[in-house]
């Protein structure tokens, strides 16, 4: 069967059924169409390990790949192929043999590991006037930590993209207006699904990801300097968003 048209199946499946976002569907189309043309394949019976290992080999060595690359075709692909072994197209997954390599855990410029773990202690110990706040603020100060986003994209950030199932977050028009796919670590995805309990509990349905208190609306960038800078006087650890 031919590779396109199992993909149109497979995004078709994932918008009708599993109610995935636009951003999540045009990060399936590139990444499988990308990978159909640099290992010329045509037919999906033609998936083969060999393909497989030469599509992230060449994308480590040639075409440079960080880490965080890597693991988002590598998320994208399985998700794609363990479809496939669902509707019985594909009988194996030959990403699942494959050895990720170790994700960096990225930290703000001037902050040391150990003042962003203390910073993130600090942030979620601080007393705040509801449980809302303090799950809500620490999902934000361990975004930024961990994914290294700019204050502009964390606000911009939508609900839908936040993709727990392939484990990324798509960025929309950040630096250079560019739009990007950052892995989403299973630490920072836990700390994100606490907050999401409690956004449902509040009702809150605004597209924004990270919602104020009081509205149903997304978080301001006069909330989040308030947030900064009250932290910064109760840790004592200066710091800044970029």
């Amino acid at each position: 069967m031919d590779i396109k048209l199992v993909k149109q199946r497979f995004c078709d499946y994932s918008i009708y059924i599993r109610g995935n976002s636009p951003s999540t569907i045009k990060r399936y189309n590139i990444v499988i169409d990308f990978f159909a043309k640099a290992e010329s394949v045509g037919d999906i019976s033609e998936v083969s390990k060999e393909k497989i290992l030469s599509f992230f080999y060449n994308g480590r060595i040639d075409r440079k790949w960080q880490p965080a690359t890597f693991i988002s075709y590598y998320n994208t692909l399985s998700v794609f192929f363990q479809w496939c072994i669902k509707e019985e197209i594909l009988e194996k997954d030959y990403t699942a043999e494959l050895e990720k390599p170790r994700l960096t855990k990225r930290f703000p410029v001037k902050l040391s590991q150990s003042e962003a773990l203390r910073l993130l202690e600090y942030v979620y110990n601080y007393p705040y006037q509801s449980e809302f706040l303090r799950i809500r603020n620490h999902a934000i100060f361990t975004t930024f930590i961990f994914t290294g986003l700019r204050r502009t994209e964390l606000l911009k950030l939508k609900y839908t993209d936040v993709d727990f199932e392939g484990l990324s977050i798509f960025v929309r028009q950040g630096k250079g207006n560019k739009d990007r796919i950052i892995p989403l670590s299973y630490q920072l995805a836990e700390t994100l699904k606490k907050y999401l309990t409690e956004r449902k509990r509040l009702k809150k349905t605004c597209p924004e990801f990270f919602t104020s208190l009081l509205k149903n609306k997304g978080l301001s960038e006069a909330g989040i300097k308030h947030i900064v800078n009250k932290l910064k006087k109760a840790s004592g650890i200066k710091f800044g968003l970029h």
